[in-house]
């Protein structure tokens, strides 16, 4: 299985998607470092807390209350999840989910060949900040 992705100018379809963005600790802290606030007003403010996770509230009209129309306001400091996707462990592990992937995500199968180390060190970031997931 061979892996390219470069994503595309003005795409935001992984942003788009069903789905939740889970967040680190780490996340928390960057995130409101970005947006020049304690990580404790962020969380008040952005995050919907289980016992078990963290994940960003969702307004109702658009799933990321960081997406614009131009992009990701928080770019910089993305959530890890945002960061390395599409190489989560579910997609590079299954030909089928990666490819099929690719019908909502145009920038899998473009630009150069990705490598191998890189792909497999960010499902391993996955598996690390998310274990709940990947248990």
């Amino acid at each position: 299985m061979e892996f390219r992705f470069a994503c595309q100018p003005g795409c935001t379809n992984c942003c788009r998607g069903q789905g939740f963005v889970y967040l680190t600790e780490d996340d928390i802290v960057r995130a409101a470092e970005f947006l020049g606030m304690t990580p404790a007003t962020f969380e008040k403010r952005y995050v919907y807390r289980t016992r078990n996770q963290r994940r960003l509230r969702t307004p109702r009209a658009v799933r990321c209350p960081f997406l614009r129309e131009e992009g990701c306001s928080i770019h910089p400091a993305k959530p890890t999840q945002c960061r390395l996707y599409p190489f989560w462990p579910e997609l590079i592990g299954n030909p089928r989910a990666w490819y099929g992937a690719g019908s909502d995500c145009p920038g899998i199968g473009q630009g150069e060949l990705v490598q191998i180390e890189t792909v497999r060190d960010s499902a391993r970031q996955m598996r690390e900040a998310y274990p709940h997931f990947y248990s």
